[in-house]
Formats: structure tokens, C-alpha cells, sequence
């Protein structure tokens, strides 16, 4: 690692400095909702019996620094970046090239596959889909160059139920406001002042998103006509629900738009599609059970981890929802799209499909290059020469330590680092099908 560009950040405090500092942190994240249910393992059930505290989430006490020049890059590419893989999303036929290959290796991408094949047998009724995506980023400045320059490297591209777009939000204005309140020390205001706290508007835009894809399902198509709403589909004692509350809540307040969580393990007790053609799919909330509600919008904050798929259940309860005439954020082609096989494929040294996704309009291939610039190095572990040529890699100790071997699902809790790779790789044996569920990512360095 390169060494740090400012070594006395963050700044030491005082004994007082640190009280007021903390004292503050906590009471403004539970005033504003920056806060996260906590779980068993930090308050025991016993304790918490009726489900009903909330704790600080976790925050840096000071704000991370990050180059500008990177901040503004990563900014100015999200919308190529959404453009690329809604684009993906679309191309039906490409994607079936690369999902092909991992259905062999991936017994859950073969099943969200399946569920692809059966509601395009039967014929799709919902031709419009919505992504709220997250472009997970590192700041990387080459260690053995002096002179190099930071650079943003992407870590991970998520398509389905990207969090912390409410949270992140409230992290903004709780550093602004310890600022306004000089809760930090003086020696730290060449870094921390008004101009480097920008504000973070993602509840606002998220929420615009979620209201666009209400408007743009239309008027009920039940008959009688119902009142629309949105359904979070969300995961049973979620411990995140803060951040999914400023979503909603925003809903409600300023676009007027009715919104219910409701968890993944229960779709099928409290959703129906209408058995003609138009295959609407209505909502009957259980503390309101004379009221049903058509269902605009499926906004999926479940249902991305294999885990979650304990029995035949739960699948069906995903082909229930994306066979049905509400809109899917995301789709199930838009979930497959953010496999890591996908990250690999394009960031290829080779690799001609950024250019083939994003050259049909003028505003997107600009922006091939710089998108181009974000990839690491990412190779795959099967029996291509660049394939062979990771698996020499990952199997190596040394040349291992500068790698992380990821598997092709969603989230990074699965990773395997470093010179742990080896010993990971022994233990899967000669089953090349599970070698070939993973790639093998080269390491981002921060300065």
C-alpha cells in the first residue's frame, strides 16, 4: 500500500473533543433515522423481545476523504454505466450466451434462469422494467509509480436491491451538521470545511425513480378499478429497514404514492394475479384486508441471495411476481445481469462489447473509454489461456497475495483474499465446475 497522502488524518481529539463528537453522532442518527435494528448477535432476543429498538448504524466519526477529481468521474459516468447495463439487460440473446455458461457451474443462476424461460414461454405482459443501481468504486493509485495519479476502480456493479441509498443520504447531513456545530477539531479545517461536505440528494432521486416507474404503469386495469400502490419486497426481520423507510417514506409524503413492505417469505399469502390475460397483480394488506390494491411497481430489496430460496416456495413466489403485469425493479434479465461473469466479460482487455452496448447514441460512446478505465483486472477460472493463466495465479501463494477470488453471486461476504486463495482453491478439489463459479479479480491499492 502506498503511503498515506495525509498521515495525520483523522485528526487526533481530546478526551472532550471525543465525548462531544460521539455524544452528538448518536443523538442526531436516532433523531434522524440514521439508525439500524440491531441484531441478535449485538442484543439478544431476550432483550429486545418486541423488535422495537433502534441503534446508531455504524459511521465513520469523520468524513472519508476522497479525491474530488474521482468523486466528479464517478458522477459524470452513472448514467453511461446505467445506459450499459439496462442495455445488457435487454439483449436477451447475448445474455443467454453468458448465462449458458454459468448454469452449469451455478445452481442459482440456473434457477433465476428458469425462471426467465417460463415467463417467456408463457409471454411477458410488462414490457418495462426499472433499475436503481449502485457502482461500487475504490480509490487505486499505482504503489510503485510516485508520480501516478488516483483513479477510480470499480469493485462491483449492483442490479438488485442496492441499499444505503437512504442512509448514505442522512450520513451527508449528519457530517454537515457536526461541522456547522464545530464538533470537529481545528486542526483538520484545511480538509473539512462547507465546499468538501457535499449534499447527498439519493433519497430524493431514488424516490424519483420509484415514482416515475408508478406513473409509467398507467391507470388500473382492474375492473373495478383499484387504488396503485408500490410494494417493497423485502426480507423478514430486516435489521436495514431505516434505510428503506426513507424510500418510502419520501413516497408517501411528497409524491402521495400509498407503499407497503412486504417480506419475500409471504408473497404468495398476500399477492394474486388476475386469471385473464392482463395478469394484474393485486396486493390485500392483512391489517386492512377489505382494501386491495393493484400493484404498480415491485421494488426488490429481497430475494438477490440464494439463502433466501429455502424452498420450492420461494421460487414460485418469484415467478409469481415477475410474470405479473407490475413493473420489476429489477427485472429478472436485469438480477442475472449483475453476475460477476458479466464484470468479467466486459472488462476484458479484448473485450468489444462496451462498445457494441453503449455506440448506439452519441451521449453513451463517449464514454466507452472512460467506463473502460474503471475495470481492474478480472480474469476467469476456466480453461481459456486467460483462464489457465489465473488458475497459475490463484494457485501460487505469492502471486496470489495481490488477488481476490470472488463467486458470481450478488455481495462481497463470500470473497476470499489474498494468500488464503490456495488454500481455498485445494479445498474445492478437481471439481472444475466449481473453479469455474468464480473470477479472480485483481486487488485495488489506495494511497
Amino acid at each position: 500500500m502506498a503511503a498515506s497522502i495525509y498521515p495525520d488524518y483523522p485528526p487526533q481529539t481530546t478526551p472532550e473533543q471525543h465525548d462531544f463528537l460521539l455524544s452528538n453522532i448518536k443523538d442526531w442518527s436516532i433523531l434522524n433515522g440514521l439508525a439500524v435494528r440491531p441484531s441478535t448477535s449485538f442484543v439478544s432476543a431476550d432483550v429486545n423481545r418486541s423488535g422495537s429498538l433502534a441503534v446508531t448504524a455504524p459511521v465513520t466519526l469523520f468524513p472519508s476523504l476522497f479525491p474530488t477529481s474521482c468523486f466528479v468521474e464517478a458522477r459524470a459516468i452513472q448514467i453511461a454505466y446505467s445506459e450499459l447495463y439496462a442495455t445488457i439487460a435487454r439483449d436477451r440473446d447475448w445474455l443467454r450466451k453468458i448465462v449458458e455458461e454459468l448454469i452449469e457451474v451455478d445452481d442459482f443462476i440456473a434457477k433465476l434462469w428458469n425462471v426467465h424461460l417460463a415467463v417467456e414461454k408463457e409471454g411477458y405482459v410488462q414490457d418495462l422494467s426499472l433499475g436503481l443501481f449502485r457502482s461500487d468504486y475504490m480509490v487505486h493509485k499505482e504503489p510503485e509509480d510516485p508520480n501516478a495519479k488516483s483513479t477510480i476502480k470499480q469493485v462491483e456493479f449492483n442490479t438488485i436491491a442496492s441499499s444505503f441509498g437512504g442512509l448514505s443520504a442522512k450520513v451527508s447531513g449528519l457530517h454537515s451538521y457536526l461541522h456547522s456545530i464545530s464538533a470537529y477539531p481545528h486542526t483538520s479545517a484545511s480538509l473539512i470545511d462547507a465546499s468538501s461536505l457535499p449534499a447527498n440528494p439519493s433519497i430524493t432521486s431514488l424516490a424519483h425513480g420509484l415514482a416515475t416507474a408508478y406513473g409509467a404503469y398507467g391507470p388500473s386495469k382492474s375492473s373495478p378499478k383499484l387504488p396503485l400502490c408500490i410494494l417493497f419486497v423485502v426480507q423478514s426481520a430486516e435489521t436495514n429497514i431505516f434505510d428503506q423507510l426513507a424510500l418510502s417514506t419520501h413516497l408517501q409524503t411528497h409524491h402521495g404514492i400509498p407503499t407497503f413492505h412486504l417480506p419475500f417469505s409471504v408473497i404468495l399469502a398476500h399477492t394474486k394475479i388476475s386469471p385473464d390475460s392482463h395478469r394484474i397483480l393485486t396486493y390485500r394488506p392483512p391489517h386492512s384486508p377489505r382494501t386491495s390494491y393493484e400493484v404498480t411497481l415491485c421494488y426488490f430489496r429481497a430475494g438477490y441471495s440464494p439463502a433466501e430460496y429455502s424452498s420450492p416456495n420461494s421460487w414460485a413466489a418469484r415467478l409469481h411476481l415477475e410474470r405479473s403485469a407490475a413493473i420489476k425493479c429489477p427485472s429478472i434479465l436485469t438480477h442475472l445481469a449483475g453476475s460477476k461473469k458479466i464484470q468479467q466479460e466486459l472488462a476484458a482487455p479484448d473485450s468489444p462489447h462496451l462498445t457494441r452496448f453503449l455506440s448506439s447514441t452519441a451521449s453513451s460512446s463517449q464514454y466507452i473509454s472512460r467506463i473502460r478505465s474503471t475495470f481492474a483486472t478480472i480474469y476467469p477460472l476456466d480453461s481459456s489461456p486467460p483462464g489457465q493463466a489465473a488458475i497459475r495465479i490463484a494457485t501460487d501463494p505469492k502471486q496470489s497475495e495481490n488477488y481476490v477470488l470472488k463467486p458470481q453471486r450478488e455481495g462481497g461476504g463470500n470473497n476470499i483474499y489474498g494468500s488464503k486463495i490456495p488454500a481455498f482453491l485445494d479445498s474445492l478439489g478437481d471439481d472444475q465446475r466449481k473453479w469455474r463459479s468464480h473470477i479472480l479479480m485483481e486487488l485495488i491499492k489506495p494511497p
